[in-house]
C-alpha cells in the first residue's frame, strides 16, 4: 500500500479553511486506498504557547503526528530557523519508523524547507502544495509590508522551495500564473482547486425559528458573512453599504458570524452607523453549528478588498455557501472571479466600493423570482467541478509519475 506523509502548518482539532481543506484531501486519499498520515510543526500549538497534545492523535479517523516543544522565541529569522529544525527532526524520526513512499508538504514555505531536508536525505519524492504565498498572507493579516526586506526574502525562499520540489500543486490559476512569471515551468505545476466535502455541506438544514428570533432576524432580508474578520475581507465596506441598502430594502439586516483581528474596529464602526440596529454580531460559533446560521441567510456576501492576496488566492467559503444552496455576492477580485461567473453562479461587484455593494445586493433582492434557478446552477457547479471526491484525482497522475521515477532510481 502506498504511504503518503502530509506535512502541515496546523490541523484538526483547530478549525480553519486550511484544516478543512486538509481533512478533505486526507479523507479522499484514504478512500482511494492509500495509507495516509500527517505531521504538524510547532506552529500548530502556537496559540497555547506549546504543543500539549500527545505525540500522535487520531481525529475524525485521521492520524496526526505532532512536533513537541514551544514555538521558538527571539529574533524572527532565528525563531523560524529553529522551528524548521524542530519539524525536520520530528519528520526524520517518523520517516525512519513509518517509511513513507512520498512526502506531500503544504505551505507555508517553512514546512517546505524542513521537508526538503528529509526528502533529500532519504531520496523520497516531494510535492509542495501552495495555498497562498506566505509573504502576501502576512500583508493581508497585517503582520507584513509589501516590498519590505522580509517580504523580499520570503519571496526568494518561496521560489527556491518551488524549484527544489519534484512537483508543485497550487489551489488556483492565479498562483500558477505567478510561479510561471518567476520562471517555473508550467509542466511542473498542477492546479488542485478548493473544493467542498458534499457529505458535510451538501445537505442544507431547515431554518431554526428559535435561533432566528434570538438573533432578531424575524421577517428580515438577511445578508450574511461567516468567517474570520481580517482587514482584507472588506467587512468595513459591507457595513458602510448598509445605509444605502436600507433605503432601498427596509427589511435588510446584516448577520456577521465569526471573529478575528478586526472585530473591535467593526463593532465600533457599527456603533456610529445610522443603521446600527440592522447589523447583528453573532460571535464565533462551533463548526457543527455553522449550518444553522447558513440556513438563516438569504445572500452570502464576500466583499474582499483588492490586493495581491485576494487577486491570487481563491477562498473556500463561497463554495461552501453554493453547496448550501445559498446566493453568493462577491467583489470582483481575481480569486473570486475564478469561482464565480457573474449573473450565473453568483453576483460580482467592484471591490472597495460600498455603493457598488449596496447596488448589487438591492438588485439581487429585487430579482427574487430568479433565485431558485441561480442557486441550482451554483450548486451544480460545486457538485461537478469543485467536489473533493473528484478534485482528489488531480494528484494521482503526479503521485504515480514520481513514485515510478523513485522505483526506477532504486532499481538502477
Amino acid at each position: 500500500m502506498t504511504r503518503i506523509l502530509h506535512v502541515l502548518d496546523h490541523s484538526l482539532p483547530l478549525h480553519s479553511g486550511y484544516t478543512f481543506r486538509t481533512r478533505a484531501i486526507l479523507r479522499a486519499q484514504m478512500a482511494q486506498g492509500w495509507d495516509v498520515r500527517s505531521i504538524t510543526g510547532r506552529r500548530h500549538g502556537a496559540d497555547a504557547g506549546a504543543v500539549t497534545e500527545p505525540d500522535v492523535e487520531t481525529i475524525d479517523g485521521l492520524i496526526f503526528h505532532r512536533t513537541p516543544g514551544e514555538v521558538a522565541s527571539g529574533n524572527a529569522l532565528i525563531r523560524e530557523w529553529r522551528d524548521i529544525g524542530a519539524l525536520a527532526e520530528s519528520m526524520e524520526a517518523l520517516v525512519h519508523r513509518w517509511k513513507p513512499h512520498l512526502i506531500h508538504v503544504h505551505s507555508p514555505v517553512l514546512n517546505a524547507l524542513a521537508a526538503q531536508r528529509v526528502a533529500r536525505r532519504h531520496n523520497i519524492p516531494l510535492v509542495y502544495e501552495i495555498r497562498a504565498f506566505w509573504e502576501d498572507a502576512a500583508v493581508g493579516n497585517g503582520t507584513g509590508t509589501e516590498g519590505s526586506p522580509r517580504y523580499w526574502l520570503t519571496r526568494q525562499l518561496e521560489t527556491h522551495a518551488v524549484r527544489a520540489a519534484d512537483a508543485v500543486a497550487v489551489i488556483c490559476e492565479g498562483l500558477k500564473g505567478d510561479l510561471i512569471a518567476r520562471g517555473i515551468s508550467a509542466d511542473k505545476i498542477i492546479v488542485s482547486p478548493n473544493g467542498v466535502d458534499m457529505e458535510m455541506f451538501g445537505t442544507p438544514v431547515a431554518p431554526d425559528p428559535a435561533l432566528r428570533t434570538r438573533l432578531g432576524l424575524d421577517g428580515a432580508e438577511v445578508i450574511g458573512f461567516i468567517g474570520s474578520f481580517y482587514d482584507y475581507e472588506g467587512l468595513d465596506d459591507l457595513i458602510a453599504a448598509m445605509p444605502a441598502l436600507a433605503t432601498r430594502r427596509p427589511l435588510a439586516k446584516l448577520l456577521l458570524v465569526g471573529g478575528g483581528p478586526r472585530e473591535e474596529a467593526l463593532r465600533n464602526q457599527v456603533a456610529y452607523s445610522p443603521v446600527a440596529d440592522r447589523v447583528v454580531f453573532a460571535g464565533r460559533v462551533a463548526h457543527g453549528q455553522v449550518e444553522n446560521y447558513y440556513s438563516l441567510i438569504d445572500i452570502l456576501a464576500y466583499p474582499r478588498k483588492s490586493m495581491r492576496l485576494t487577486d491570487l488566492v481563491t477562498p473556500l467559503k463561497p463554495l461552501e455557501a453554493m453547496a448550501q444552496g445559498k446566493l453568493v455576492a462577491a467583489s470582483s477580485v481575481g480569486g473570486h472571479c475564478e469561482l464565480i461567473e457573474d449573473g450565473v453562479t453568483g453576483t460580482l461587484f467592484a471591490p472597495n466600493n460600498p455603493a457598488a455593494i449596496a447596488q448589487a445586493l438591492a438588485k439581487l433582492f429585487e430579482a427574487r423570482p430568479a433565485w431558485d434557478a441561480r442557486r441550482a446552477v451554483a450548486r451544480r457547479f460545486v457538485e461537478t467541478e469543485r467536489n473533493w471526491s473528484s478534485n482528489i484525482l488531480r494528484y494521482e497522475p503526479v503521485y504515480r509519475r514520481l513514485l515510478n521515477g523513485a522505483r526506477r532510481a532504486r532499481a538502477a
